[in-house]
């Protein structure tokens, strides 16, 4: 892809500094090209636009005049996102093509008005399948799943039956929504499963990562609300519900029957026990254990989980340890030794 700076600008509502020229790519600061544009967000790298070797910055007013070329932005992280878009390199090579005849389409799917379904994909008995979605190989989309309008799933994601997603819904490889939760009672003779019968819903604007696995509710539904993202390899469990717009970041594992709020960021191989309520706006820091409530608004470390000014104290204080025990331990001898020293006095 080519553009001119000048179109880009125009395109984008920002000011172009400096003279026009073509861009065909983007990097870092360190990286970019005589070809590349890139951007400055945080002031503390400043020092990099003097030897940057882009042929354009994105920059705040502040910045404006420390290159040769600048697109003036009140937000450059933001928009530097808005020109990466343009630049991301296109999955599939089907797009209006419809259905391939190497994918095997229920004779009773509803398909909307421009589906794209790649070759080896599946799509069972009653599944509803909204405009302009792509499904590509491999992809399984079990009975009676409904998906909305511009929606991705990508190969070798799974959705068993009755899986729901909302509009402009993302899958990314491997995903598996709606397989069994993990449920079993145990007996004298073994564990047996509980029946689950429940399913999976989706609202819309959700992105699951790859090798991310949603489990069907035992009854009723597991829960993922509007605009949440999900990272790779995270495990939600049968009948959790997750807020509005909230952050799972990789390896997070969230137990069965657990309420998230709205806006709660869970950093990376956190652990969230079942049947608790994390409130809105939490933070669960990275490898956290969770086996309590959390209120709105906390921010938590450690396992077990505590507040995180606690906990960074914690981590802070753990390297004396060592000398803080040979400490006590020496003002216990002296101790001993006064207390052995009175003593001998009271017996004279």
């Amino acid at each position: 892809m080519q553009i001119r700076l000048s179109e880009l600008a125009e395109n984008m509502g920002l000011t172009l500094r400096g003279e026009d020229c073509l861009i065909s790519g983007v990097g870092t600061l360190e990286s970019a090209g005589p070809d590349d544009i890139t951007f400055l967000a945080d002031p503390k790298y400043a020092h990099l636009l003097e030897a940057t070797q882009a042929a354009a910055v994105v920059v705040s007013e502040a910045h404006a005049g420390d290159v040769e070329r600048a697109l003036v932005s009140a937000s450059p992280y933001m928009d530097f996102a808005r020109i990466l878009m343009m630049f991301n390199p296109k999955q599939g090579c089907l797009e209006g093509q419809g259905v391939s005849d190497q994918a095997y389409v229920h004779p009773s799917v509803e398909l909307g008005e421009g589906v794209d379904v790649y070759p080896f994909a599946f799509i069972a008995d009653g599944a509803k399948i909204g405009a302009r979605t792509k499904i590509f190989p491999g992809a399984y989309v079990g009975e009676g799943c409904v998906i909305g309008d511009d929606c991705t799933l990508y190969p070798r994601c799974t959705l068993m039956a009755g899986t729901t997603l909302g509009d402009r819904v993302m899958i990314h490889p491997g995903a598996v929504l709606g397989a069994d939760g993990f449920g079993y009672i145990p007996t004298d003779e073994g564990r047996v499963k509980i029946p689950q019968v429940g399913r999976v819903v989706l609202e819309d604007d959700v992105e699951i990562g790859a090798n991310t696995t949603i489990d069907r509710a035992m009854i009723d539904r597991t829960l993922v609300r509007t605009g949440t993202k999900i990272d790779n390899q995270v495990q939600i469990a049968h009948n959790c519900t997750i807020g509005e717009h909230s952050t799972i970041v990789s390896q997070v594992g969230i137990a069965g029957s657990t309420t998230v709020g709205k806006n709660v960021i869970m950093a990376g191989k956190a652990g969230i026990a079942d049947h608790i309520t994390i409130g809105d706006n939490v933070i669960v820091g990275p490898k956290c254990g969770v086996a309590r409530d959390i209120p709105a608004g906390k921010k938590m470390g450690g396992h077990p989980a505590v507040d995180y000014g606690i906990y960074m104290r914690s981590l802070t204080l753990a390297p004396k340890m060592p000398d803080l025990f040979k400490r006590v331990r020496k003002l216990e001898k002296q101790l001993a030794a006064l207390e052995s020293g009175g003593q001998g006095e009271n017996n004279e």
